[in-house]
């Protein structure tokens, strides 16, 4: 086989891996979520080697969406760290042979404290597998090492199985957008969700017009206000709306009688506002169902109060 050929089996191998948890789902599962819902204090994930690495990972994919959750090596253990254990945590250990002896040898104090153990192997009859409350099958036939040797479908597996337990407890925690914004305020996720239109609307130079306003002086300000439309408003409320291609719309159809029409002839009587405490995700969602590039908004009186343009929405 070419390199690329060996690269593409590695990636059946491993598809084929993920597919074969399927029918090793069984009640373990459903008891495992349950442990985590009616942990009162924190997920511990602990392993070592790769499997420490995905255990890492699946910790931290768990804190990030709802479920307190971080890593403990357990070689660290024996040396203080069994400290942050305490009655009502729950244990998520992993070790693929389920006979890692770094692991089995703090499992007694884990049981002692009285601490849940949810075990993540490839092995059922292992030593973990044994010892824990609730069991979660990840084995594979092979690995997609050519030698299978070097964990890859086994740890691609035990990764999918962490997955799966992070968004079964979403489901069951009815985990939204927005919780998910609260852990990830520095991401583009969590600005969108918790940025308002008030924090970056436009509320300076505004191009505003009236509807009586002749489409020629309309065109001086459009221009101006370098936002490629301009607000019909009548005692500060919205009353329309114009667009660059309004203009050029109505410079086709009337020729000469351009200049004799007025805002009022071509502007749109309803134009989309939002309010001041909108999502920039909800303006973002209007801009992009109905194809414009700006955003009013108004307050409960519908007076404007800004404009969000498309580039604002680019954090």
């Amino acid at each position: 086989m070419t390199i690329r050929e060996y690269a593409i089996q590695c990636i059946k191998d491993e598809a084929q891996a993920v597919q074969g948890l399927i029918p090793q789902m069984d009640e373990n599962f459903d008891r495992a979520v349950s442990l985590i819902m009616g942990c009162r204090g924190k997920v511990i994930v602990t392993g070592v080697g790769k499997s420490g690495h995905i255990g890492a990972k699946i910790a931290a994919t768990l804190a990030s969406t709802g479920t307190p959750s971080f890593f403990v090596n357990p070689l660290d253990v024996f040396h203080g760290d069994l400290g942050v254990m305490s009655m009502g945590d729950v244990v998520l250990a992993i070790s693929y042979s389920g006979q890692t002896d770094e692991l089995l040898r703090f499992i007694p104090m884990v049981l002692h404290m009285q601490i849940p153990i949810i075990g993540m192997t490839g092995n059922p009859q292992s030593l973990l597998a044994k010892y824990s409350t609730c069991h979660l099958n990840v084995s594979v036939s092979k690995e997609a090492c050519p030698l299978n040797l070097a964990p890859t479908s086994s740890t691609t597996a035990t990764l999918v199985m962490g997955d799966a337990l992070a968004v079964a407890l979403m489901e069951k925690r009815n985990f939204q957008p927005q919780d998910f914004a609260q852990f990830h305020p520095g991401g583009e996720l969590g600005k969108r969700l918790l940025t308002t239109a008030q924090d970056v609307m436009l509320t300076e130079n505004l191009p505003l017009l009236t509807e009586s306003m002749h489409l020629g002086e309309a065109i001086i300000l459009v221009s101006k206000g370098k936002l490629g439309m301009g607000v019909a408003v009548a005692d500060g409320r919205v009353e329309g709306l114009i667009t660059d291609g309004d203009i050029r719309r109505a410079m086709e159809k009337w020729k000469a009688e351009f200049f004799d029409r007025t805002v009022g002839d071509i502007m749109t009587r309803q134009p989309k506002t939002v309010g001041p405490q909108a999502k920039i995700s909800e303006i973002q969602k209007i801009m992009n169902q109905y194809k414009i590039h700006n955003v009013l908004v108004v307050g409960s009186d519908h007076r404007l109060l800004g404009i969000v343009d498309r580039y604002a929405c680019v954090l």
